[in-house]
């Protein structure tokens, strides 16, 4: 709920209430209660339902937007973490206990699009992002082999955390991107020619110019978490007015403007570990937090590909 406020809105700038970032539903409501862990809420037009990850019950769960029914969608799941959808409609799903980054065919049999980079095992694949040219790009973190919670305990056969590049044609596992301690969500902008991943252990979000050829820049620091002792960043969207919307874990939702401002947050009582948009007109905020999904309609909306 609103914790005590009148709204789940903190304005910090005053841009975040005149560019309708704070216009809305005036408390979250809440859709499911019963995760043990809740990331990679994905909303599937086609169906009307939102499925997401219930990462150490090894699960994947649906909510009907027409009944508000829930039920399992996947289980057992690889310990599913981020799930996204590639330009034919079909489910993409980060796989952190199988360590596999797997695609879901219309008659529901997995395809796996990526298990090793170079011949070695990846560590726990967490998000994913599919560029225009059927791409997909995934962060590599090891949060899936650290303990039996979120997956399965093993070694990083690999020794860095990375994100990467699988070819929409030949399917090759490219190294783009290195030196992170965390990464973990990703998001393209709008024309595609940057990429946002945020560091979820040095506490920032970089931005990559994005080269015709595939690789990308040595990067920059777009946001950084700073004095926010609570925040810590997780996965990321961005609204069709180029607002960067952040899960900033137990700091509610970052709101972020294009010159890296933060505009304000949205109050949520759990630690928010995933969001995303959807709904009919793309403008229904859903957020995993802790052992709950909530949804906020807001007065801001998605770009079509965001979803």
């Amino acid at each position: 709920m609103a914790t005590g406020r009148t709204a789940p809105y903190d304005v910090l700038d005053d841009r975040f209430r005149t560019e309708k970032c704070a216009a809305g539903d005036l408390q979250l409501e809440t859709l499911h209660v019963g995760s043990r862990w809740a990331e990679g809420p994905l909303y599937i037009p086609a169906w009307r339902q939102l499925i997401w990850s219930d990462i150490p019950n090894d699960r994947m769960l649906r909510w009907d937007e027409a009944t508000g029914a829930v039920s399992v969608f996947r289980s057992p799941a690889g310990h599913p973490n981020g799930n996204t959808l590639d330009r034919a409609g079909r489910l993409i799903t980060c796989e952190q206990g199988n360590r596999r980054v797997t695609r879901t065919e219309y008659d529901g049999s997995l395809t796996v699009l990526a298990d090793r980079y170079q011949g070695k095992r990846l560590n726990s694949p967490n998000d994913a992002a599919v560029k225009s040219d059927g791409s997909i790009w995934f962060s590599d973190p090891d949060f899936g082999i650290t303990s039996d919670y979120e997956g399965v305990r093993g070694e990083s056969e690999i020794g860095a955390k990375n994100v990467y590049r699988i070819d929409p044609v030949t399917g090759e596992v490219r190294l783009v991107a290195d030196c992170f301690d965390a990464p973990n969500g990703l998001v393209f902008s709008a024309d595609e020619s940057e990429l946002y991943v945020s560091d979820t252990g040095a506490g920032v979000i970089r931005v990559f110019d994005v080269r015709d050829d595939g690789t990308l820049s040595e990067g920059k620091v777009f946001a950084d978490a700073g004095a926010r002792k609570e925040a810590r960043f997780d996965n990321i969207r961005f609204d069709d007015r180029g607002h960067l919307w952040v899960a900033a874990m137990n700091d509610g939702v970052h709101c972020y403007a294009q010159d890296g401002t933060l505009l304000g947050r949205i109050l949520v009582p759990n630690t928010v570990a995933n969001i995303r948009f959807g709904g009919p007109r793309r403008n229904r905020l859903f957020i995993a937090g802790n052992d709950t999904l909530y949804s906020l309609v807001m007065g801001v909306t998605a770009p079509a590909a965001a979803l």
